[in-house]
């Protein structure tokens, strides 16, 4: 299973998932078989490292993200990936622009896959403070716990759960 997660500059919200995602899988039975990426629909950010706020929240929550560089969403990610999951319906969109139809059924909003979908679309922090990339930090890491119970209830990651 390969899971790529979007959202708009790939700085904050999406790095912060890739490392949810990524700790909870490797804590999980799911070790060394899904596999997590993420990626901005802008390239305004493109090659640069995590915003420092959100590897100083991810750090709180023993996850370094310091080494990720950001990168743009692209037409190969939709043959490469089992699961493009986005941050808000806003980057749904934008990803679903550059989808051919086969890949928009790979999209989805990331807490609604998760199970989540009471709570909605998670909020940009990138104008915010440090409470409000503790909060996105809240909403992506419950996303992962949700996604790593999804995938072994499967019993397949190698399959696509719909």
């Amino acid at each position: 299973m390969r899971l790529l997660v979007v959202c708009l500059g790939n700085i904050c919200r999406s790095p912060m998932a890739e490392g949810a995602l990524r700790a909870r899988i490797e804590a999980s039975p799911l070790a060394g078989r899904v596999e997590v990426d993420s990626a901005g629909t802008s390239g305004w950010h493109i090659d640069h490292p995590p915003d420092r706020r959100a590897i100083a929240c991810a750090r709180r929550h023993d996850i370094d993200i310091g080494g990720l560089r950001a990168r743009q969403l692209c037409k190969q990610d939709f043959l490469r990936f089992d699961r493009i999951l986005c941050a808000d319906a806003s980057n749904l969109q934008d990803a679903r622009c550059l989808a051919d139809a086969t890949g928009t059924g790979k999209l989805a909003l990331l807490l609604e896959w998760a199970g989540l979908e009471q709570a909605g679309e998670v909020p940009d922090p990138y104008y915010g403070e440090a409470e409000d990339f503790e909060h996105t930090w809240h909403l992506v890491d419950s996303a992962a716990q949700a996604i790593v119970a999804r995938l072994i209830r499967t019993g397949s990651p190698g399959g696509i759960p719909t």
